[in-house]
Formats: C-alpha cells, structure tokens, sequence
C-alpha cells in the first residue's frame, strides 16, 4: 500500500477531498446569489420608492443597506473584506442615516428656511446614497436622474396629506384635545312610522276627549241625584201657625 505512486495518492487526495470542495462551491454560489439578490431588491425598492420616503417599503430597504453590503467574511481570521463599492455604499448610508436620526435638542430646524436646508441636504446625501449603490450594483445613472428622473402623481401627494389630517384629528379627538362638533339638521323618518304615529296621536286625543266628556255627564247625573236625596230628607216648608188678634181696647159704641 505505501508504494504507491504520486498518482495514485493525488487521485486518493481527489476521490475524498472532491466532494467537500464541490459542496463547499456549491455554498460559495448559493450565498452570492443570495447577496446578489438582496442587493438588487436594496437598490431597486430605494429607486421605486424615491418618491415616497416614509414608506414600509423605503424604510426597510434602507436598514436592509448593512446587511447587503456587509462585505466578505473570513471565519479564519476572523475579520471581514469589503471592497471599494462596498465601503462606498456603507459610507454613504451612515452619512444620510446620521443625517435622518435628528437628536431631540437644538438642532432640529427650528423655522421654514431651516426646515427646506434641512430636506435639501437630505435629498442630496440620498442622490449619493442612489449612486453609489448604483455603481455597486453594475447600472449607470446620471445624478440628475437619478434626483429627478423620478415620477409621483399629484393626487398620491393630496391622498396622503388627507390621510396624515384624517389620522391626526382623529387622534386629538381620542385623546380628548379636541371636541367633535355635532350639528343635527334632520333626522331619517319612515313615512309609513310617521302616519301611524299620527294615527295613534289621533286616537288618544279623541279617546281623552270622550273620557272628558263622560266624567263631565257622571259629575251632572251625580249632582242631580244629591239634590233629590237633599230635598227628601228636607221635606216640603212648614205652613206658618194662626195668630189670634190683639184685644182691641177701644170700647165700642153703643
């Protein structure tokens, strides 16, 4: 056994190493397509959303940035290899990422011109942002399509604004910073329930008036049975008793 040739030991070495490097490959393949996928779908969610920045969609492709452009790993030495488009890439996501996280202080824009320095110092470190993910990803672009090459409709911006006043009364509302006005003009009637209601109206006056008129007729017949019983037990008046007449003391004449 050991007086093999060179040979036969380089084809022993292959026979046993041979299926460990073509899994190993096979997971080197697997693991680029993977990150080749995921840059892609990075890179064209940012340019189908540039117009809608605040976006789920948008969002998430932006924190998706490290872990696409996270570089090489090497277990080995336990360090990572990244190269120039992706070191480029990194940089400027943490420059526009420094630029969105805005501290609680100061240095938030505090009036209008503030406010637009601010949006167009963020629309310029997210047209980097395009073109350096861009050129990592193989495309060429122009920065001024890249800035304005984009398309929004003018109702998707009034849907979202009614949206944003929608959701924002309607929080003050449930919170109680503010009343809801009511103001009731008219109420929905049924023809149908209304004339019945009438009817029955109807009905209970006209049964009230009868009842009125019922106990006025008791209150006589009762008055005229008193007065009868009254004049019985009275009985008819005394007749007023003879009165002799006075002696007259004249004498008469003779």
């Amino acid at each position: 056994m050991w007086q093999m040739d060179a040979k036969d030991w380089v084809t022993v070495g292959a026979t046993v190493v041979g299926p460990i490097l073509a899994v190993q490959a096979q997971k080197w393949v697997e693991r680029a397509r993977s990150t080749s996928q995921r840059r892609d779908w990075i890179f064209t969610t940012l340019m189908g959303t540039r117009q809608a920045r605040v976006s789920f969609d948008h969002v998430r492709a932006l924190n998706m940035i490290d872990l696409g452009y996270y570089g090489t790993r090497v277990p080995v030495f336990g360090w990572v290899w990244r190269n120039k488009h992706e070191k480029e890439v990194l940089t400027a996501w943490h420059d526009y990422h420094t630029h969105l996280s805005l501290p609680a202080d100061g240095r938030r824009p505090q009036n209008d011109a503030e406010q637009r320095d601010w949006i167009g110092r963020g629309d310029e470190l997210f047209t980097n942002l395009l073109d350096r993910l861009a050129a990592a990803n193989n495309f060429r672009f122009e920065r001024a399509q890249l800035r304005g090459g984009s398309y929004s409709p003018e109702a998707h911006g009034i849907v979202e604004m009614e949206q944003q006043s929608v959701r924002r009364l309607a929080i003050e509302v449930l919170d109680g910073r503010k009343p809801l006005p009511m103001e009731v003009k008219a109420w929905p009637v049924d023809d149908d329930a209304a004339e019945q209601q009438r009817n029955t109206q109807a009905e209970l006056v006209q049964a009230q008036t009868e009842l009125v008129q019922n106990q006025r007729e008791i209150m006589g017949d009762f008055k005229q049975i008193l007065e009868r019983l009254t004049d019985r037990a009275v009985g008819p008046p005394a007749a007023a008793p003879d009165v002799p007449a006075a002696h007259d003391p004249t004498p008469v004449a003779r």
